[in-house]
């Protein structure tokens, strides 16, 4: 199995399980390796309560033997499952929209006007497939499938936001 089937597969056997536990995935990676492959599940609450080490451990108790049942994953791994932090990547467009007003690091699958990378506060976008930032004076829209990598900005104004229960 290919590690794009893979990955389709393992995201549809864990969203679906954390989706009737009351959770929703932020992210899932696969790393394969010689001699103990690893299975990173990033998750955080569907109420938008904070995530606990109690919910990650409550995710791992769960998704382990479902995971075993379904059987995906042809050699042995290791399963860790995670909060997506205060800084955390944004991975959908409507992480986009969720946290409009703070600042984000965005890596771009190719360049434009040269660069690959952009930092700068999320703004609003006409739509889901586009994002907006602006960085110093000037607003950079950027189509949302042509990002490879973002996350928030640890800034004072992102801990402002946080609810430290």
């Amino acid at each position: 199995m290919t590690a794009e089937p893979l990955e389709k597969t393992l995201f549809t056997i864990v969203s679906d399980c954390l989706t009737g536990l009351g959770y929703d995935l932020v992210r899932l990676k696969f790393s394969p390796a010689k001699h103990r492959a690893t299975l990173q599940i990033m998750a955080e609450p569907s109420d938008g309560r904070r995530m606990s080490v109690e919910d990650c451990a409550n995710i791992s108790r769960n998704l382990a033997p479902v995971l075993e049942v379904a059987d995906p994953i042809a050699t042995a791994y290791n399963l860790e499952v995670s909060s997506p932090g205060i800084d955390r990547p944004l991975t959908k467009a409507e992480d986009f929209t969720r946290f409009q007003g703070l600042e984000a690091k965005l890596t771009l699958k190719l360049p434009h006007e040269g660069r690959k990378r952009f930092q700068g506060i999320i703004g609003a976008a006409a739509d889901t497939a586009h994002i907006t930032i602006k960085q110093d004076d000037t607003l950079l829209t950027f189509a949302f499938a042509d990002i490879s990598d973002a996350k928030l900005v640890l800034t004072d104004a992102l801990l402002k936001t946080a609810t430290w229960n």
